[in-house]
């Protein structure tokens, strides 16, 4: 479900209280651990964690007037999803998320880089925080060029 909301904090005000609450815990895990550059906006009507222009500045490649995508964090109609583009672009780290979540006795339900779920019980809110820090940005738009030379 895309929001039209313009700020984050519209966006969230829209949301039922349960999901507020859920969405809420997940962007403070992201906002404590999100590396310098990125930086917290709306994007594709969702809660987006981006590399600004004034970093990156030929955006993403598919829309190049927005800023690149990092990760983005959304109310869908039937879950919550959590979107992490540096999972998908590192084979390793994917397999990170798979062990780690696997460690907690969590449930796994990902996609190439979404992770669903359906209350805040579901994320090992540790691994977020840790899968989110370990990239930088600088990290991040070497292997998103890399990838797109391919």
């Amino acid at each position: 479900m895309e929001s039209s909301a313009k700020s984050v904090a519209e966006y969230l005000a829209t949301l039922p209280d349960d999901r507020r609450a859920a969405i809420s815990k997940v962007r403070a895990v992201i906002r404590k651990n999100l590396p310098k550059g990125f930086a917290e906006q709306m994007q594709y009507g969702m809660i987006g964690y981006v590399v600004p222009h004034k970093i990156f500045p030929a955006g993403y490649h598919c829309k190049p007037e927005e800023p690149l995508p990092f990760a983005s964090l959304a109310s869908q109609k039937n879950y919550m999803a959590l979107y992490m583009m540096s999972v998908y672009q590192h084979e390793g780290m994917t397999t990170w998320v798979q062990e780690q979540f696997a460690a907690r006795g969590k449930k796994l339900d990902m996609g190439k880089s979404c992770i669903r779920f359906k209350k805040l019980e579901d994320l090992p809110l540790d691994v977020i925080g840790e899968a989110v820090g370990m990239v930088t940005v600088a990290d991040y738009v070497a292997r998103y060029e890399a990838l797109l030379k391919r």
